[in-house]
């Protein structure tokens, strides 16, 4: 395995930046609360319940997420709000809301009236800032099995539904307010103003947490962090390291060397293209051919897993001896993001895991190098934004997700190099074909804008070569030849997707052009399966 040190100052918009702390009490929704404040520039933290970081004078506000537990159960997440409760802005989110009322002299149980889906909330009190420029009545969504039967000491109402009294309350003397609703998500259609009036009004941020503050901030504190020592950085041609490698060579300059290897199993031409792609952008990159050794280590085999840890197992093999030329490393920067990171952390336990990058992980324990993560508290869309903002090319920013394993795991079966020129090149005139074919869709990378072709549009496509063959007529003769699925789906985070409905016209297009002009292809596919419970991949 990796050894790393973890680095005691993990930088990341300023040692200082004014935030809103969440507290997660393990619901699916949490990172959404975290992305509508980041809307507003407003910069937060995700922590466990049970894991809360020091509170210094730049946390402007607590808010408390909802859960899949019943606050009534006998292992109900628990947190001390001493210290913050009366002395910090704090709003409850459901199992927020109801965690308030059960331990501050309220009543919970789950007999009154339970809520799932939309409702129309009623605000009772106008004047309450929390619904400052909120409708009288409006939807919001509720997930909730338990009720507040009883408010805690010294609250009043100010929001009900028709079947919720207590769907909204404030304690009186305090900055602490609850909904049993969820603000964060879409179908409450007035959530971002009710979370607005929360961090912009009643916490006071000032919402200055911008990409290029982000970048100023990062750059200065990994100066402060690395200092002279050398850094090398694993570069897959992807969002996350591109802008990694950008602020971190913003930062030491040629201290950097990025490395680049080709695995033998990229789309055609990418090692070339994204390597050319670099040259304007004062990188140290090293490319390194591997692609023979990759090859010979996944002769014969099949399963997916096996097929997984053999990439991965001799990419830190060549990893390594190209970084051993490189004297006086001490650290390995990865291009780790937000959802990684809260996706490392267990709510339920002290545990705690860093989930290294593909491309890096298991490097020898010799090599004794200390990380840096200068995107870990940043969201996907938010990378998009900061890459942007230090002008790095629309083309390297809007690239689609592309597995670590590459092609390895969009070949069905074993790896040869025939399989691999014939998804080569069916993937390249599906890839081509979207960057080729105009649409009048929101981007994938920017949905406040409108995308310039098909590729833009989705958030990741690829294509699949499956282990079967089928029968076809190509001319007077009988084939019995490859089958190709086609892959398109949209997602924001990756962790749920759907299938692209993509034009007939394009589709029948491209099946032509594949089977026309592919040697070995008779028939194609397009999977409609979303995620879950299918997963973007096949392997």
């Amino acid at each position: 395995m990796l050894y790393v040190k973890k680095p005691k100052f993990a930088p990341k918009s300023g040692n200082m930046q004014e935030m809103i702390l969440i507290l997660d009490f393990g619901s699916q929704v949490t990172q959404l609360i975290g992305r509508r404040l980041r809307e507003l520039n407003v910069y937060c933290e995700i922590h466990p319940f049970n894991k809360i970081p020091a509170i210094g004078d730049n946390v402007k506000g607590v808010i408390l997420s909802g859960s899949p537990f019943s606050v009534r159960d006998e292992k109900a997440p628990f947190v001390n709000l001493e210290g913050i409760k009366g002395k910090l802005p704090l709003l409850g989110i459901c199992y927020g809301a109801q965690f308030m009322a059960q331990h501050f002299g309220g009543e919970v149980n789950g007999s009154i009236a339970r809520e799932y889906g939309r409702a129309m909330l009623k605000v009772v009190d106008a004047q309450s800032p929390l619904f400052a420029k909120v409708s009288p009545t409006s939807q919001v969504w509720m997930s909730h099995g338990d009720t507040i039967a009883k408010l805690p000491t010294g609250a009043r109402v100010i929001a009900s539904t028709d079947d919720v009294e207590n769907a909204a309350y404030k304690i009186v003397g305090e900055e602490t307010y609850a909904v049993q609703f969820h603000p964060e998500v879409f179908h409450t259609k007035e959530g971002p103003q009710i979370l607005a009036n929360f961090a912009l009004g009643i916490c006071g941020c000032k919402g200055d947490w911008t990409p290029a503050s982000f970048v100023d901030n990062t750059v200065a504190a990994l100066r402060q962090q690395l200092g002279d020592d050398k850094v090398i950085l694993g570069l897959s041609g992807g969002v996350d390291s591109t802008v990694a490698a950008v602020l971190v060579n913003k930062a030491i300059g040629s201290n950097l060397t990025c490395i680049f290897v080709d695995n033998g199993l990229l789309r055609k031409n990418e090692f070339e293209d994204v390597l050319d792609s670099y040259k304007e952008m004062g990188l140290n990159v090293i490319g390194v051919h591997a692609g023979p050794l990759f090859l010979k280590k996944l002769e014969g085999v099949t399963d997916p897993e096996a097929k997984r840890k053999a990439i991965g197992s001799t990419f830190i093999d060549v990893f390594d001896a190209e970084a051993q030329k490189i004297e006086g490393a001490r650290w390995l920067a990865q291009g780790t993001i937000y959802p990684d990171v809260i996706e490392s952390v267990s709510v339920n336990g002290p545990s705690c895991k860093i989930k290294s990058h593909h491309n890096v992980g298991g490097l020898p324990e010799k090599m004794n190098l200390k990380i840096v993560e200068p995107l870990r508290t940043l969201f996907k869309d938010e990378v998009r934004r900061v890459g942007r903002s230090m002008g790095i090319k629309r083309e390297l920013i809007g690239r689609h997700p592309f597995p670590g394993p590459s092609l390895g795991i969009r070949i069905l079966g074993e790896v040869t190099e025939e399989k691999l020129r014939i998804l080569r090149d069916a993937d390249d005139i599906f890839i081509k074909g979207l960057r080729n074919w105009p649409c009048e869709l929101p981007s994938a990378s920017y949905p406040n804008e409108m995308a310039d072709n098909l590729y833009d549009s989705i958030w990741q496509a690829g294509t699949m070569l499956l282990p079967v063959k089928s029968v076809g007529v190509m001319g007077d003769e009988r084939s019995y030849e490859y089958t190709i699925a086609l892959r398109a789906v949209i997602s924001t985070d990756g962790m749920t997707a759907d299938w692209v409905h993509l034009p007939y016209d394009f589709m029948a297009k491209v099946s032509n052009d594949i089977i026309n002009k592919v040697k070995g292809v008779n028939r194609v596919c397009y999977d409609i399966s979303s995620k879950p419970p299918a997963t973007i991949e096949w392997e």
